[in-house]
């Protein structure tokens, strides 16, 4: 390739760079956040009023074990496999109540489920949309079928929700879907909400747990963290958390306001939209590289391997 050549490579090359990241940047800048959307379903749980009883728990692995293949799993120190104790969520626990204690004194019971983000990471990250937000109730749902078993909805997720069955022969993504398939349904309510006893989940429109939370704060200052988990975390959260401890200290993690999945998917629909980019850029890589075969001049009677003094 000719020094002229080389310079022309590296001059577009530049060119449609600057041009690919200048233009999700530009998009960024000029588009306006999603507002969020207090209208969605959700959860309020109240650490508070939590006794730890497991009836969340069992409710729903009762209302949801002939759906998406779960089955009860058996605490490994039980022989007589009569008591369901799962450490962690998994592929068949969709909801999770562990203790958390500092001290004889600083101690409470936390809830684990999913999320359901307003701009939920693993829906943007799932190439084949079975991640899915249904638009009116704001549920995060999955898609089995469509399901290609890649896993970018566990690594995206910044609260560690969607768990893989990795003991089944065909194998699903299992997280809450709010029972929409199941309790929601029939009863419209969450299981876990309608079995609580003490009222520690509420179910409702997202703006009127809000309103509740925030009620509860002020009448009882002392009681709380001053803090609504969830309001603004990654951009807001339906599943929203009311506790006496801070929340690094229950095993769930500091975040940021803004959602990461609405910065990267307006990069990618600038970038990728109708592959436009993509293609100009191979397309000019390739004229490039044709143009310089056909002026490229065979190498004739060893001239080219001759050696010229300075």
């Amino acid at each position: 390739m000719s020094g002229k050549s080389r310079r022309d490579f590296l001059k577009l090359a530049g060119l449609a760079g600057a041009g690919l990241v200048a233009a999700p940047a530009l998009a960024v800048a000029e588009s306006a956040k999603a507002p969020v959307d207090n209208n969605e379903l959700g959860m309020l749980y109240d650490a508070t009023k939590c006794v730890g009883c497991k009836a969340c728990m069992s409710a729903c692995k009762r209302v949801n074990s002939d759906y998406g293949a779960l089955s009860y799993e058996q605490a490994g120190f039980d022989p007589d496999k009569l008591w369901d104790a799962p450490q962690d969520l998994t592929g068949s626990t969709r909801t999770l109540i562990k203790l958390f204690k500092e001290s004889p004194s600083e101690w409470s019971y936390v809830k684990y489920s999913c999320m359901h983000c307003q701009k939920p990471s693993c829906v943007s990250v799932c190439p084949v949309a079975a991640m899915v937000k249904d638009k009116i109730t704001g549920i995060v749902d999955y898609k089995k079928d469509a399901c290609i078993g890649c896993r970018y909805c566990q690594v995206a997720c910044a609260f560690n929700i969607p768990k893989f069955q990795w003991d089944k022969a065909i194998p699903q993504i299992v997280k809450c879907d709010l029972c929409k398939n199941t309790n929601l349904k029939s009863a419209g309510i969450s299981a876990c909400a309608e079995v609580c006893p003490t009222g520690a989940i509420l179910f409702g429109k997202r703006g009127e747990l809000l309103t509740e939370a925030k009620k509860r704060l002020a009448e009882q200052p002392k009681l709380y963290v001053n803090h609504i988990y969830g309001e603004h975390e990654l951009g807001g959260t339906n599943h929203l958390y009311l506790t006496a401890l801070p929340v690094k200290k229950l095993g769930l993690p500091e975040l940021q306001h803004d959602a990461p999945a609405e910065f990267s998917e307006k990069i990618q629909h600038t970038i990728y939209k109708g592959f436009i980019a993509p293609v100009a850029l191979y397309g000019a890589l390739c004229f490039i590289a044709v143009r310089n075969m056909k002026k490229q001049e065979p190498d004739v009677g060893g001239k080219g391997d001759e050696k010229h003094e300075p």
